[in-house]
């Protein structure tokens, strides 16, 4: 199954003289809100424990893990995939597959439980939800979801603030975090709208792409969404990309690809019959559209299930 996750730059691996253990050997960059550690495993191991005082970012930057977490059960976590972890919840990774010549690295980025209030204070007093009981909050039980490119960039930009020598770093480091935050806040809540979780009874983001959901083949605007949302438009605009981190139409083209993915898993279903059901009305920019976002041709994804 092909899946598009947005992969993070990884760091270069440590020196082989430097490391003091082949199984989560660590690198800490430690600044004043948060501290980033850098996991490596060089041998295959099981249920490793790990556990952090402060609310953790956990990102696969190489290789493959299985995760044991919160009594579930036990799921794979690769590159392009992030995790995030409460205070004080232990986890337990198996490397199945971690050797000298197949390194896991992952990134753990812890962060200062009152940087994340400050941040959440700020969001909720400053760009208030729509709705009553609607609040910038992290939501712990929607803890695994893939990179999108947003995401994936500040990410990366932490990276390389916490790894930097500059004297700046510190500041530069607690922007990125409050941007960070808001990534994951937005990242959790389009997940939870892509399975059908009701973010607030009140909000009309669900009401909204629930009719984008329903609609693909219309000819949808701002206009209409705004409408139904009993919005202007611009207040429709600035609320819609800062509940999901995407424009309206960002999001009308994402879910015209998922449709498409479903539609092409039927191996007889013809190219032009897909592009027409999914709201697209000129096959050759589907095509385009299509590769850009997922990397291959409907065709050869169509080809990915035959086989």
């Amino acid at each position: 199954m092909h899946n598009q996750r947005v992969l993070i730059n990884p760091p270069h691996l440590s020196n082989e003289k430097s490391l003091k253990t082949l199984v989560e050997n660590r690198s800490v960059y430690t600044l004043n809100q948060c501290e980033l550690n850098l996991f490596e495993t060089y041998e295959s191991s099981n249920l490793v424990p790990l556990k952090f005082n402060d609310f953790v970012v956990t990102s696969m930057l190489r290789g493959k893990k299985i995760m044991h977490l919160f009594d579930e059960p036990a799921f794979d976590y690769l590159p392009g995939e992030t995790v995030v972890v409460p205070s004080n919840i232990e986890m337990k990774i198996d490397f199945p597959e971690a050797s000298r010549e197949n390194p896991t690295q992952c990134l753990a980025l812890a962060i200062d439980n009152t940087k994340i209030n400050e941040t959440l204070n700020f969001l909720n007093e400053r760009y208030p939800k729509e709705g009553t009981d609607a609040f910038w909050q992290l939501n712990y039980q929607n803890y695994f979801f893939y990179n999108n490119v947003d995401l994936a960039a500040t990410i990366n930009k932490l990276i390389k603030e916490c790894m930097s020598t500059s004297i700046t770093k510190d500041a530069l480091a607690d922007l990125t975090l409050q941007e960070l935050l808001i990534r994951i806040i937005q990242t959790q809540t389009a997940k939870s709208i892509d399975e059908g979780i009701v973010i607030q009874s009140n909000n009309p983001i669900y009401e909204v792409t629930e009719f984008i959901r329903l609609n693909l083949k219309e000819n949808i605007n701002l206009k209409i969404l705004s409408e139904k949302a009993c919005m202007s438009t611009t207040s429709f605009y600035r609320f819609f990309k800062r509940e999901l981190g995407m424009s309206p139409i960002e999001y009308i083209l994402n879910e015209k690809i998922k449709h498409a993915k479903k539609l092409l898993r039927n191996p007889g279903i013809q190219i032009n019959e897909v592009c027409y059901l999914s709201g697209f009305e000129d096959a050759n920019y589907f095509i385009r559209l299509f590769k850009k976002h997922e990397g291959i041709t409907p065709k050869q994804y169509q080809l990915l299930y035959v086989n």
